[in-house]
C-alpha cells in the first residue's frame, strides 16, 4: 500500500456504494474531491478489479453496487487497502484506524476494523488505547463501545492540526487533486514570490480542506484572530486562486476554508531571495518582539547583537514563525540534531529567545522552531569571527635553507585559509622589531631573538590538525594573560590558574559564590564592587545555566581581560530547582564587545561540557587543580 486511501480513492468509493443505495456521478466527484471523468475512469477500475464478484451498475445517472459473492467481495476491498507488510507497523494500524474514523459518518465496529485491517482483537484494542492517548493532546476523543461502533469527537480544527502533525503522509500522499485545480495553484505561485517548499505546504492544506469540505467536514466559525488574516495583502491573491475552485467544483467555498488554506503563505520560511522577502509587508509587533530579544540576550550573556542585514532577516523570521505558532503550521527541521550538537552557544541563545516568546506572545515555540532561531544565531556567531577575522599575518623561520621553508610553507598553504600571509625568513635575517609585526610565528628553530608574538615551533613535516588548533588558540593571545599553545580543545584552560579553582566545602550555593568572590577579590582578579553587581543580575534572573551547572557573571574592573574561575562541589547543592555541582565564574572586562570573540568560545566550550554527562562528571570530582586541567585535557576532533 502507498499510502492508507490512495488506491484508496477506490476503496473510499466502494465505502460510499457500500453504505448508499444510489449515487449520482456528480456527488461522488464531490464526496471525494475529484472531477466526474475522474470517478468514471474509477469505477470502469473498479469494475475490472472486482472480477465479476460484484459491479458498480449505472442506471440513467446514478450508480450503485450490487454484489453477488459477498465473500470473494470481501477479500478483494480487503486486498485493495491494505498493503502485505504494511499493517504489521502498529503505527500505521493507529494511522489507518485514525483515517478511517475522521472519514465515517457512522459508528465504526471494531470487528469490522480488525477485518479490514486483518488482525486479532486483541492487537486492535492495544493499538485503539494507544490511539486515544495520543490523541488526547489535541482535544480529540474516540468515544463509543466496542459493541456499538466507535466514533471521533472534536472540533474539525483539532482534527486537521492532528492530522498535518502525524498523519497526512499516511493519508493523502498520493491523494490526487483535480487537475484543473493544481494548474490554477501552478499559475497563482508563478507569479508570485512564493518558494517551492510553500507550494508544497499550501498544496497539503488544499489537499485536505478539499477532502474534509467536500465530505460534510466544514471547519466552521474560527477565532477572530484568524480573520484578522484578511487583512494581508497576499489573503487576496488566495482569496481569488479559492474562488476559481469553488467554480471547477461548482460549489461556494466560504471564507473559513479560505483562511484554513492561507495558513502556510501567513506562516512560510522566509524567502531566500532579498527582495522576494522586502517585498512581504512586516507586522509592527515584530520589531518590539526582536528589540527584547536582543536586550535579552545581551543581559544573560553579554554578547551584543549588531542591527544590520541580519536582523532584518531576522525579524521576518520572527514574523513567520510567530504566524506558524499562532496557527499550527507545522514545520520539521531536518537540521535540527546537527544545530544542537555543532551550535550549542547558538542553541543556548535560541531557548532565550524562545522565552521571550513565550512571556511576550503566549506562544510555546517548538524544539523544531527553536532549532530554525538557533540556526540565525549560529549565523550571526559565524559574522563576528569573520568581521573580526582580519588577514592572519604569519612569519616562517627556518635555519636550513630555502627549499626547507618552502616545505613548511606548501603544507600550510594547504591547511590556511586563502586570506592567510605566509612570509618566509631565515633564522639571521629575523629580529624582534620584525617578529612583532606579525600575528604568529613558526619556527623550526630557536630564535636569535625574544618577541612579543605568540611561538610555536613545529618540524619541517608536522601534523596538520595539531598546529591547526595551536593556530586557533594563539588568536586570543591578547587577549590571555598566559596563553598556552598546546593541542588542548578547550581555550578556557589558558585563562585558569590554582587560584581560580575551588573545591567548595559550603553546601550553600550563594556562600559558595560569595567565598570565591571574597578569594578573587582578595587577589585582585576583580573588583569590590563585583561581588554586588553580580547578585544584582541574579536579582533580575537566574544563572543557573543547566540543571547542574552555573554561569554567574558580571563586568568586573580589576583589568582588561576575562577573567574566568571554577568551582566544584564533591555533593550537588540544592539552588531553587537545581543541584548544581560546577559553577563557572566569569568576571567580563569593560570592553565586552572587542572581547566578544573569547566570550563567544568560552561559552561554547562551557555549553559543550553541559552536554557531555561524563566529563561534568570528571569536572565536579577534581579535588586539585592538576586534576582539573587532566580531565579538560582535550585532543582537537575527540
Amino acid at each position: 500500500m502507498k499510502n492508507l486511501f490512495s488506491d484508496n480513492r477506490i476503496a473510499n468509493m466502494l465505502q460510499l456504494l457500500r453504505k448508499t443505495p444510489e449515487i449520482t456521478v456528480s456527488a461522488l466527484a464531490s464526496r471525494l474531491g475529484v472531477s466526474e471523468r475522474t470517478v468514471r475512469n474509477d469505477i470502469k477500475q473498479i469494475n475490472q478489479i472486482l472480477e465479476n464478484c460484484a459491479v458498480i451498475d449505472g442506471v440513467q445517472g446514478k450508480y450503485s453496487l450490487r454484489i453477488f459473492q459477498m465473500e470473494r467481495f470481501r477479500e478483494i476491498f480487503s486486498e485493495m487497502i491494505q498493503a502485505d507488510e504494511f499493517l504489521n507497523s502498529a503505527r500505521n494500524r493507529m494511522d489507518y484506524m485514525f483515517g478511517r474514523l475522521m472519514r465515517s459518518d457512522e459508528p465504526l465496529l471494531t470487528d469490522e476494523l480488525a477485518y479490514e485491517m486483518n488482525v486479532g482483537r486483541t492487537t486492535l484494542m492495544s493499538d485503539l488505547k494507544k490511539l486515544r492517548e495520543e490523541i488526547e493532546a489535541y482535544q480529540l476523543k474516540i468515544i463509543g463501545k466496542t459493541s456499538k461502533g466507535l466514533t471521533l469527537h472534536g472540533a474539525e480544527t483539532d482534527i486537521r492540526k492532528y492530522v498535518l502533525d502525524n498523519v497526512y503522509s499516511s493519508i493523502y500522499q498520493e491523494y490526487p487533486l483535480d487537475e484543473e485545480i493544481t494548474e490554477e495553484i501552478q499559475k497563482t505561485f508563478s507569479l508570485h514570490p512564493f518558494e517551492k517548499s510553500v507550494r508544497d505546504s499550501f498544496e497539503q492544506f488544499t489537499t485536505l480542506m478539499l477532502d474534509r469540505f467536500l465530505t460534510g467536514h466544514y471547519i466552521g466559525l474560527l477565532p477572530q484572530r484568524y480573520y484578522n488574516l484578511t487583512a494581508r495583502v497576499e489573503f487576496g491573491l488566495i482569496d481569488q486562486l479559492v474562488d476559481r475552485f469553488s467554480e471547477i467544483l461548482h460549489i461556494r467555498i466560504p471564507i473559513e476554508e479560505k483562511l484554513f488554506i492561507f495558513l502556510p503563505i501567513a506562516g512560510m520560511r522566509t524567502p531566500a531571495d532579498i527582495q522576494d522577502m522586502r517585498s512581504i509587508e512586516l507586522d509592527d509587533s515584530v520589531r518590539p518582539l526582536m528589540r527584547k530579544i536582543l536586550r535579552q540576550v545581551k543581559a544573560e550573556m553579554d554578547i551584543t547583537i549588531q542591527s544590520g542585514e541580519f536582523t532584518e532577516e531576522f525579524l521576518y523570521h520572527l514574523m513567520f514563525m510567530i504566524n506558524r505558532l499562532r496557527f499550527h503550521v507545522p514545520l520539521k527541521n531536518p537540521m535540527l540534531d546537527d544545530l544542537r550538537e555543532k551550535y550549542p552557544l547558538a542553541y543556548n541563545m535560541a531557548g532565550i529567545a524562545a522565552r521571550v516568546i513565550r512571556e511576550e506572545c503566549q506562544l510555546i515555540v517548538t524544539e523544531d522552531e527553536r532549532g530554525y532561531l538557533a540556526s540565525y544565531f549560529g549565523v550571526f556567531l559565524t559574522e563576528i569571527d569573520l568581521e573580526q577575522e582580519k588577514p592572519f599575518r604569519m612569519a616562517v623561520v627556518c635555519g636550513t635553507g630555502r627549499v626547507t621553508a618552502r616545505l613548511v610553507a606548501v603544507q600550510l598553504k594547504k591547511i590556511l585559509d586563502s586570506s592567510a600571509e605566509i612570509h618566509l625568513f631565515a633564522d639571521e635575517k629575523v629580529s624582534q622589531e620584525l617578529l612583532d609585526e606579525f600575528d604568529i610565528v613558526l619556527t623550526t628553530v630557536d630564535l636569535p631573538c625574544t618577541c612579543n608574538r605568540p611561538i610555536i615551533r613545529i618540524h619541517e613535516i608536522f601534523n596538520d590538525r595539531e598546529l591547526l588548533h595551536k593556530i586557533e588558540k594563539a588568536k586570543y593571545w591578547d587577549q590571555i594573560e598566559v596563553p598556552v599553545l598546546d593541542n588542548n580543545w578547550f581555550v578556557m584552560t589558558a585563562l585558569l590558574d590554582e587560584s581560580r579553582f575551588f573545591v567548595l566545602k559550603e553546601n550553600d550555593y550563594q556562600l559558595a559564590i560569595d567565598s570565591m568572590v571574597g578569594s578573587l577579590t582578595k587577589s585582585g582578579q576583580v573588583d569590590d564592587g563585583f561581588a554586588q553587581r553580580l547578585w544584582d543580575r541574579e536579582r533580575k534572573g537566574t544563572m543557573v545555566f543547566d540543571h547542574s551547572v552555573a554561569i554567574p557573571h558580571s563586568m568586573q574592573y580589576a583589568s582588561d581581560k576575562l577573567m574566568l574561575s571554577i568551582g566544584t562541589f564533591p555533593e550537588a547543592v540544592q539552588y531553587g530547582d537545581h543541584d548544581i555541582r560546577v559553577i563557572f565564574l566569569i568576571g567580563l572586562p569593560s570592553q565586552v564587545e572587542a572581547d566578544d570573540n573569547l566570550l563567544i568560545r568560552v561559552y561554547d566550550e562551557i555549553i559543550s561540557i553541559t552536554k557531555d554527562e561524563e566529563l561534568l562528571d570528571k569536572i565536579a570530582s577534581a579535588d586539585s587543580f592538576s586534576a582539573l586541567l587532566r580531565v579538560l585535557y582535550r585532543h582537537i576532533g575527540e
